[in-house]
C-alpha cells in the first residue's frame, strides 16, 4: 500500500504513452478489496493472487514477497525484478528508457 501514491502518479504521468500499470492484489475478501480500491483511488487494473483451484499468480512468477515490481518491455520481456519495492527515481528513468527503446521498434 505504501506504493500506491508512486504508481497513481505514474499512472497519471504516463497517460497516453505506450504504459500499462498491472497490480496483483494478495487480498481474499472481494466486497474489502473494491473498498480499499476507491479509497485508495486504484484506477489500474488488478488481479487476484488467488483464482479458485488454479496456482497463484505469485506461484506461476515466483513472487517471495510483496510487493515486487516487474518491469516488463513492449516485446514481453522482464527487464528488471524489484523485491520489497523500488527506488521510484530509478524506476521512472528505466521506464522512459523502455518507453523510447518501444517507439523505436515500431
Amino acid at each position: 500500500m505504501e506504493m500506491f501514491p508512486y504508481e497513481r502518479s505514474l499512472v497519471k504521468d504516463l497517460e497516453g504513452q505506450r504504459f500499462v500499470l498491472l497490480g496483483v492484489n494478495s487480498d481474499d475478501d472481494d466486497p474489502k478489496l473494491k473498498e480499499k480500491n476507491e479509497k485508495q483511488q486504484i484506477n489500474w487494473r488488478s488481479f487476484k493472487n488467488r483464482r479458485g483451484d488454479n496456482p497463484s499468480v505469485a506461484d506461476e512468477w515466483n513472487v517471495w514477497g510483496w510487493p515486487t515490481v516487474y518491469l516488463i518491455d513492449h516485446k514481453g520481456l522482464i527487464r528488471k525484478k524489484w523485491l520489497g519495492g523500488v527506488d521510484e527515481t530509478t524506476a521512472r528513468k528505466e521506464i522512459l528508457e523502455l518507453l523510447i527503446a518501444a517507439e523505436g521498434d515500431q
